[in-house]
C-alpha cells in the first residue's frame, strides 16, 4: 500500500498544477497590507475540497471589519482514520504577501508560469506548496482506498503573514476543542533546499523602536543644542554589551546565541548643517528561550538610562513586536523521530532537528503543549520577486507527510 500511495503522489502533477493555478489567481492579502483578506481564496479552496471524499469540512470565520464580508476564514478538512483518538494535523496558511516591485517580476505574479520543473507566482511556495502537497497526500490515500490509524486534518489558516491574530491564534483562543492532547502537527512553512532542517524550537522575538530626544540647533554651534543622533549612536554601541549580559549558547539553534541587531534607521534632519534634536532607530533581538524578555528589556532600559545621563537626552523605548518563545517540541520525541525517518526514506539525507531565530505559527500550538514540527523542502523564495516552487519538492513533501501518517499510531 505504501508504494501505491507514493506512486500516486509522483503521478499527481496535473492535480498539483490545477490547484496551484487556481490558488495563484486569487490574491489573499491582509488588510494590514492593503488587501481584502482570505475570503475569496477560502471559498475557492473549499469548493475544491468538496470534490474529494473528506469526512468533514468546516469553515471558521474570525471577525475582521476591514476584510471582505467582515471575516478572515480558516478551513478544516478531516479524513478519518481507523479510530486511534489521535489526529495528525497539517497546517498551512491561505494568505500571501503583496508582490512588491512589479518591475522585478518576469511575468504576472498572479498568473501561474510553469518552466523547467518549477511553477512561478506570488504564493506558490509560501504557502501554496504546503496547501497543495497536503491535499496531494490525502488524495493519494483516498484514491488508494487507504485509511491510516490516525485521523488526518488539513488546516488552512488565515493571517499568518501578519501575526496570526485572525488565524492560528484565533483558533487556539476561540476553538481550543479542535485539538486533542495527543494530536501532532506538521507545519510546512519553513525549511531548506536539501530538506535536512526539521524545526522544533524558536527563539523569542523582541523588536524595539528606540527614540532619542535632544535639542536641535545649527551645526556650527553644537554647544547650543543636544545631538540626539550622537547619543543614539552611543546607545547602539552600548547595546553590544547585551551579548555579554546574555551569553548562553544552545547548539539546537543556528546561530547558537542570542542576537541583538540595530536595523532600521528613520531619517532625522533633511540637511547637513543642522544638529538633529530627534533620532529613531530599531533593534531586532532574537533571544534564546532560557532568557525572559522582561530581563532583556530591563537591561536595555538600564543602558539607555546611562546614555540619558551622559548626554542629557530623553530616550523612549516602545515594542514593535514581542513574543516570548514557546516551549520547544522535544527533539527526541516519537513524533519528531517519525518525521526524521520519513525524510530519510524520501530524500536519502540526514535530517537534523533544530531551532530557528524567526517565528512560525507552530508557536501557537507549542504553547498548548502540543508537538509541532515545521518541515518542508524548499528554496526559500518567499517574499521575493519571481517566487517559485519546485514541483519535485512539493511531491517530496507529500511523500514525507504520507509516510509520517502511515507510521503514526
Amino acid at each position: 500500500m505504501k508504494d501505491q500511495i507514493l506512486k500516486r503522489i509522483e503521478a499527481g502533477t496535473d492535480f498539483v498544477l490545477e490547484l496551484q493555478k487556481g490558488l495563484t489567481a486569487i490574491p489573499a492579502i491582509s488588510p494590514d497590507s492593503g488587501g481584502t483578506g482570505e475570503h475569496d481564496k477560502a471559498v475557492w479552496l473549499e469548493a475544491q475540497l468538496r470534490k474529494l471524499p473528506f469526512d468533514d469540512i468546516k469553515r471558521i470565520d474570525a471577525p475582521d471589519a476591514r476584510a471582505k464580508n467582515g471575516v478572515r476564514p480558516s478551513l478544516v478538512a478531516r479524513y478519518k482514520g481507523k479510530g486511534s483518538g489521535k489526529t495528525l494535523w497539517i497546517m498551512s496558511h491561505l494568505d500571501i504577501v503583496p508582490p512588491g516591485e512589479m518591475s522585478q517580476w518576469k511575468s504576472d505574479p498572479y498568473v501561474l508560469r510553469v518552466e523547467s520543473g518549477k511553477v512561478f507566482g506570488r504564493g506558490v511556495e509560501d504557502n501554496q506548496q504546503a496547501i497543495v502537497s497536503s491535499l496531494l497526500m490525502v488524495k493519494a490515500m483516498m484514491d488508494s482506498g487507504y485509511r491510516p490509524d490516525v485521523d488526518i486534518a488539513l488546516l488552512f489558516v488565515a493571517d499568518e503573514e501578519n501575526g496570526s491574530d485572525y488565524g492560528a491564534d484565533y483558533l487556539v483562543e476561540h476553538h481550543p476543542g479542535l485539538f486533542g492532547p495527543r494530536d501532532a502537527f506538521l507545519v510546512p512553512d519553513g525549511g531548506n533546499p536539501d530538506g535536512t532542517m526539521v524545526e522544533v524550537a524558536e527563539k523569542s522575538i523582541l523588536w524595539l523602536k528606540i527614540r532619542t530626544e535632544g535639542k536641535q540647533c545649527h551645526a556650527s554651534a553644537p554647544e547650543r543644542g543636544i545631538n540626539a543622533f550622537r547619543a543614539a549612536s552611543d546607545l547602539v554601541v552600548r547595546l553590544n554589551a547585551l551579548h555579554r549580559k546574555f551569553p548562553k549558547a544552545d547548539p539546537l539553534f543556528d546561530p547558537p546565541i542570542s542576537t541583538f541587531e540595530p536595523t532600521k534607521k528613520e531619517p532625522n534632519v533633511p540637511n547637513v548643517n543642522t544638529i538633529p534634536g530627534d533620532d529613531v532607530f530599531y533593534l531586532d533581538s532574537r533571544v534564546l528561550p532560557c532568557y525572559p524578555l522582561a530581563k532583556v528589556k530591563a537591561e536595555i532600559r538600564r543602558l539607555a538610562a546611562l546614555v540619558e545621563k551622559a548626554y542629557k537626552v530623553t530616550i523612549t523605548i516602545d515594542p514593535v513586536q514581542e513574543a516570548q518563545a514557546a516551549p520547544p517540541t522535544p527533539p527526541d520525541s516519537e513524533f519528531v523521530q517519525l518525521v526524521v525517518e520519513s525524510i530519510k526514506e524520501v530524500h536519502n539525507v540526514r535530517p537534523k532537528p533544530q531551532g530557528i531565530g524567526g517565528g512560525t505559527v507552530a508557536a501557537s500550538l507549542r504553547r498548548l503543549g502540543l508537538h509541532a514540527v515545521v518541515y518542508s523542502k524548499l528554496d526559500d523564495t518567499a517574499h521575493q520577486p519571481n517566487e517559485y516552487c519546485i514541483l519535485e519538492n512539493l511531491r517530496g513533501d507529500a511523500k514525507v507527510f504520507a509516510l509520517t501518517a502511515m507510521k503514526l499510531k
